[in-house]
């Protein structure tokens, strides 16, 4: 970086907004990443150690990629670049990759190249980046949103480490925007600002995890509202909201509201009501609701309420809930829809739940309830002779794979827990069942 590039650099961050201004300078500044930032961490210590190797960071916008890019140029002695792979080409790799090659040869120093959204350069820039990560030339720093698995070719990927930073609790935006509002020299410290507790918690709920935008929330609103007699600005709720475009969803996660809106999610999937569960589905999604818990008893009802009567429900489901681990909000709330309006409409029974229970109950009182001689295991020396396993009866060796033996203890032989009904796929298990029992 050159004088000119410095000082624009230290213009920026005296006029430049909240969230650039307030970036953090060092590793103990970062609110967050403690999963590879913290005490003892592989990367913190190579970044102490100046001795990093090819990274790709991977995560939501607003969770400190650029950031933590920005505090390695500030710690290391090798010389630092940054391309934006929006505007950069292969020309621009070839003439820092020269560069670099040649302040290496005279000097000895690394070359650290940090590239913003990498997962946007298509393969021939990527391939033209590859032979300089390989010999050390070039110590890469990529960033990007998206999956690097699917966004940056194999051979690329395989000479760099991959981490991943995640969104930023409500706790630790809430950290970032206090400390914004004290900073005198680069956040709001000069204004007497008064911000009610519910509505910073509006905006930290809103942000997403963003940090970003947690503070250009907050700049917004202290700039823009008027101080009053007092000489103090007060943000109420209502600023919030428009500071950050969103209304305020009375919804406390851990009272009432939380505890009566996701009844009324499950009543309405269990009452076969699809726009009642995807209006419950929004509140829960727009208060900020973990969208695993959302998925969790999407999941639960599925099974409890839906059951056999329709299998499926079960497996879109769990697929929701896998497409919330792996691609988050608010893309997930998607698929998180498909499995509401699917288990709403599907037909429904609790026979599932019910024969669990009556077969938990079973066990809970039984006295022995032993294993059936001819059921027991027969894969160890000497089974045979103690008996196990005599007198089973193969039931693929039987027309329809099936054959009339006990499978329940003898204290529990005759009992039936599972009883299915006449709705969906279940009546045709009930004619299986039928017929098993004797009804051939």
């Amino acid at each position: 970086m050159n004088l000119f590039d410095y000082g624009q650099e230290q213009e920026k961050e005296k006029k430049g907004p909240l969230a650039a201004r307030m970036r953090p300078r060092t590793l103990d500044q970062i609110t967050g990443q403690s999963h590879i930032l913290g005490k003892g961490k592989l990367l913190r210590r190579s970044i102490e150690a100046d001795q990093l190797s090819s990274i790709i960071l991977y995560g939501p916008p607003g969770t400190g990629k650029t950031t933590l890019a920005k505090v390695i140029a500030g710690s290391t002695q090798a010389h630092f670049e940054q391309l934006n792979a929006v505007t950069a080409g292969v020309s621009d790799i070839r003439r820092l990759t020269k560069e670099a090659k040649e302040r290496l040869g005279m000097y000895g120093q690394r070359t650290l190249l940090f590239i913003d959204e990498i997962h946007r350069f298509n393969k021939s820039q990527q391939d033209a980046l590859l032979p300089y990560v390989e010999d050390g030339t070039i110590i890469l720093i990529g960033a990007t949103t998206e999956n690097p698995s699917f966004e940056v070719n194999s051979a690329l990927l395989s000479r760099s480490r991959l981490f991943q930073l995640h969104p930023l609790s409500e706790e630790e935006l809430k950290q970032l925007a206090r400390r914004a509002l004290d900073d005198r020299e680069r956040g709001l410290g000069e204004y007497r600002t008064r911000i009610e507790e519910e509505a910073l918690e509006h905006v930290v709920r809103m942000a997403g995890g963003d940090a970003r935008n947690v503070l250009n929330a907050l700049e917004l609103a202290v700039v823009t509202t008027p101080p009053d007699a007092e000489g103090v600005r007060r943000i109420t709720v209502d600023v919030a909201e428009e500071s950050i475009q969103r209304k305020v969803i009375r919804y406390d996660k851990s009272g009432d509201n939380h505890y009566d809106t996701i009844s009324a999610f499950i009543k309405s999937m269990r009452g076969s009501d699809p726009d009642a569960a995807l209006y419950y589905l929004a509140k829960m999604i727009r208060a900020g609701e973990d969208p695993r818990f959302i998925a969790r008893r999407v999941t639960i009802h599925a099974a409890e309420d839906v059951g056999m009567a329709d299998p499926r429900a079960l497996l879109i489901a769990s697929s929701a809930a896998q497409a919330v681990e792996y691609i988050g909000l608010p893309e997930a709330q998607i698929p998180l829809a498909q499995a509401v309006i699917y288990i709403a409409t599907a037909p429904k029974s609790n026979a599932v739940i019910q024969g669990i229970n009556q077969a938990m109950s079973a066990v809970d009182k039984e006295a022995r309830g032993d294993v059936p001689p001819h059921l027991r295991d027969t894969h160890f020396r000497g089974a045979r002779e103690q008996g196990r396993g005599r007198g089973y009866l193969y039931p693929h060796d039987y027309p329809r794979g099936y054959v009339d033996q006990q499978y329940l203890p003898d204290e529990h032989r005759g009992k039936t827990f599972y009883h299915p009904t006449d709705i969906g796929y279940e009546k045709k298990l009930k004619e299986f069942i039928s017929w098993v029992k004797g009804d051939k």
